[in-house]
């Protein structure tokens, strides 16, 4: 299998306090591997699947609904995949204090 397409990742908003970026997911595209630096919520802007690989080699499905956020705190470890046929986008914002 090749390598999977990377997910476009766009700051929309840069403050001191927060940062907003948007993640467009072509199907089958991934994050790539990375660690949140801080707290975080995520507003997906369609419905569809995300697969979240975890570091110990475990995977999970996560079924998003459009407009209904979710909040993780900072030091989660993931590799976020598009399990969708179709372009999936949301995004993160990121609260830097």
């Amino acid at each position: 299998m090749g390598a999977r397409a990377q997910a476009i990742a766009t700051i929309r908003l840069e403050e001191p306090h927060v940062r907003v970026t948007e993640y467009r997911f072509p199907p089958e595209a991934e994050t790539g591997w990375h660690r949140h630096g801080h707290d975080y919520v995520v507003v997906p802007l369609r419905t569809g699947r995300l697969l979240l690989e975890q570091p110990d080699g475990t995977s999970s499905t996560a079924e998003l609904l459009m407009h209904q956020p979710y909040a993780r705190r900072a030091g989660v470890e993931h590799n976020v995949i598009n399990a969708n046929a179709f372009e999936f986008v949301f995004l993160e914002i990121e609260l830097l204090r």
